[in-house]
């Protein structure tokens, strides 16, 4: 099937808010600890085996990354909609200076709180392991504004299809009632759960902002 987030491009790397492109249109943001895999999972949504840099090294994205991607057609007499993804800095691992890590978390929450064209947030969680701190205070972040929430549960392949399985059914059950939020397998070196996330993300950009 054709891949709706073909042709993505890089724009700019910001290093706070008032950087990033005009607050127009429509985005979906991607956070995630920098070990989970953000990076190569971006990748393969969009196809581009080298848009988002990947490292061995986990937390190389030390700025909110904005790619823009080719307008969404919408409804009869409507312009199309100008949308982007916004790639947010790694967290929780990177071995950077402690005021780096202070102000990551300040920019990250003005962004989720002022941003007006964000529709939503794809997160990016390591299936092997519960959800970390920042995870939850993402998760919580999403029920408190109604901000919709996409749970990509990243390295799939390491595990076996019922413990994948397992694994996101109960992950589906910690979900407080009335989060905003969906959840799948993920794993992009075997390219599981690929085209369900790329159509999440479309329906996310198509998403009104409340």
């Amino acid at each position: 099937m054709p891949n709706p987030l073909q042709g993505a491009r890089f724009v700019l790397a910001a290093h706070r808010i008032s950087q990033l492109p005009a607050d127009l249109g429509a985005e979906v943001a991607f956070a995630g600890r920098s070990n989970a895999g953000k990076s190569s999972a971006l990748n393969a949504l969009t196809g581009h085996k080298g848009l988002a840099r990947t490292s061995k090294t986990p937390g190389r994205t030390q700025q909110m990354v904005a790619f823009a991607l080719p307008p969404l057609a919408q409804g009869e007499g409507q312009a199309p909609l100008e949308v982007r993804l916004i790639d947010l800095p790694g967290y929780g691992y990177a071995k950077v200076p402690e005021d780096l890590r202070a102000h990551w978390k300040q920019e990250i929450d003005a962004y989720l709180h002022r941003r007006r064209s964000l529709r939503g947030v794809v997160l990016i969680a390591d299936i092997r392991h519960p959800l970390k701190d920042f995870d939850r205070m993402m998760l919580d972040f999403c029920f408190a504004t109604g901000l919709p929430c996409h749970l990509l549960l990243t390295k799939a392949d390491k595990l076996s299809r019922n413990q994948a399985a397992q694994a996101l059914a109960a992950m589906r059950k910690s979900f407080p009632d009335g989060l905003h939020a969906t959840a799948q397998v993920f794993s992009s070196p075997a390219a599981t759960g690929v085209d369900e996330a790329r159509e999440r993300v479309v329906e996310l950009l198509r998403t009104p902002r409340e």
